[in-house]
């Protein structure tokens, strides 16, 4: 593939402005699929199964099966577009969305067209200095998702390159939605910005509903993130690309940047945008072609005949509006002046993606310093170094209790890390960690001064100078001590014991 050419990113915004729009779509976590009583598990189960055996005759589109909507899909979609900021229609429909792709069994996509279940909203996003802008959102419509193909004989598991493709019905038919901002207007030279906070104010609000896991990583929540670019003064908009299902904030976050410099160093050679949709590579930081992009008559759309119109009454609305928590960015202000956390210690737990996380610990009676420094420190460094979720790594209670013996003197900092280790490797509860691997902190002063007093013996060098007041040569016993203690030893109580030693 060859290198595009890219124009330095201040100089595009100089003779450029960026219009953004984002399709956000969100996996719903109901126990059954969209239009079928086949199974939808939680993460973990639904990437375990083997392929095809999470399905029903309606996901594969055979012959005389017949969707029938799920209601908790309906009330999450609705819980979505209030928390959006949208009005909720009296009456939508289902459509079909016509075109054939392998991993689409029916060769239609059931979704919404022109009478979606919410409209008219918009989100507040927090920038990370603390700006607050208002991203404009059209709509939030239900469908269902397509399955997965599995391109092999590649050398990258892409389909260039591939020999065949295998298809996946799994997913096919789990509950979606899709929200669809907008144009937006003003980002300029923080249009990258703009683009990673929407997709994380919209993950922490489908999270703070409960209808979705939201993890980016296993495509609960799937971007596509369109940029176009209009001369400066021009009012028409240019013509625009749709870069496809980036998986992270970061991501969306480059993908962003990149388009707009590729677009750029077009434009500026008088040359024209095709507009397509573009495939986002993690490795090499760019995007690449994927396929024109049709327009709405391209996909021939028509109300779906076998299912009646969603009319959700007032009652359930205004039910599911008094229900909604409490919105992202008056939470996170709110846990912020709380906890006492600086700005950049509440970024440190933001960016990690785990307020959830902090929260859930310090209400299982952890202090909230401790719980942001294992949360961001330890916790998410085992996360990196295994590939995974640190959410997913140890549960808040587990932290709290860990805490907990550290506050009672049972553990040291330096015994803890290693007591978490037993406990992310299943070992069980902190305290079976601490009993099973024997890490408990030794408490008994006679065995540390049985151990202070061999240290003399075999350094009176250093007794004389500690008795002469020269205390900081006590840092050669502690290191003796904690050593013949394998590091068991509170340091501080043994540093009491020396000088009490010393001076008699």
């Amino acid at each position: 593939m060859a290198t595009a050419k890219l124009m330095d990113f201040d100089k595009a915004l100089e003779m450029f402005e960026p219009v953004l729009g984002f399709e956000v779509h969100v996996e719903l976590n109901t126990r059954t699929k969209m239009f079928s009583d086949a199974p939808n598990p939680a993460n973990d189960e639904f990437h375990g199964a083997e392929p095809n055996t999470l399905i029903a005759p309606v996901d594969l589109g055979l012959p005389g099966s017949l969707p029938v909507v799920n209601a908790t899909a309906v009330r999450s979609s609705i819980s979505l577009g209030l928390a959006l900021g949208c009005s909720i229609a009296e009456s939508s429909r289902f459509a079909r969305k016509n075109y054939f792709y392998p991993d689409l069994g029916k060769n239609y996509q059931i979704s919404q067209y022109d009478e979606p279940i919410a409209f008219e909203g918009s989100v507040e996003v927090e920038l990370e200095d603390g700006t607050l802008v208002t991203i404009p959102v059209e709509r939030a419509h239900m469908e269902e998702d397509a399955g997965k193909l599995t391109h092999m004989g590649g050398a990258t598991g892409r389909i260039q390159g591939a020999e065949y493709s295998l298809v996946d019905y799994n997913r096919a038919g789990v509950p979606l939605v899709e929200i669809v901002t907008k144009p937006i207007f003003g980002a300029e030279h923080r249009a990258p910005d703009y683009a990673k906070a929407y997709i994380a104010a919209i993950r922490d609000i489908v999270r703070g509903l409960g209808i979705s896991e939201a993890r980016l990583e296993r495509g609960n929540l799937r971007c596509d993130a369109n940029v176009s670019l209009r001369p400066r003064g021009q009012e028409k908009l240019g013509t625009r690309t749709e870069t496809k299902n980036v998986n992270s904030m970061r991501s969306v976050e480059r993908a962003v940047r990149y388009e707009i410099q590729r677009q750029a160093a077009i434009l500026a050679d008088g040359g024209t945008i095709t507009q397509e949709t573009r495939h986002w590579h993690e490795d090499t930081g760019t995007t690449s072609p994927g396929r024109p992009k049709s327009d709405a008559d391209d996909y021939r759309y028509f109300p779906e005949p076998d299912l009646l119109p969603v009319q959700p009454s007032r009652e359930l609305v205004e039910e599911l509006r008094a229900a909604l928590p409490e919105q992202p960015v008056a939470r996170r202000r709110r846990l912020k002046a709380e906890w006492g956390f600086t700005d950049l210690e509440f970024q440190d737990v933001r960016n990690g993606g785990l307020i959830d996380e902090v929260e859930a610990t310090i209400a299982a009676g952890a202090a909230p310093a401790a719980a942001r420094k294992w949360w961001t420190g330890e916790i998410t460094r085992v996360a990196n170094a295994q590939e995974r979720d640190a959410a997913g790594l140890v549960s808040p209670a587990d932290v709290a209790a860990l805490q907990a013996l550290v506050d009672a003197g049972t553990l040291t900092d330096k015994l803890a890390r290693q007591v978490l280790e037993g406990v992310i490797a299943g070992e069980g509860s902190p305290q079976e960690v601490v009993d099973s691997r024997g890490l408990a902190v030794v408490s008994d002063d006679s065995a540390l001064i049985a151990a202070i007093d061999d240290a003399f013996a075999a350094q009176p060098d250093v007794l004389a100078k500690i008795k002469d007041g020269k205390v900081q040569a006590a840092g050669a016993v502690i290191g003796a001590v904690m050593k013949a203690m394998k590091g068991q030893a509170d340091a501080a109580r043994v540093r009491e014991l020396i000088l009490e030693r010393a001076a008699q």
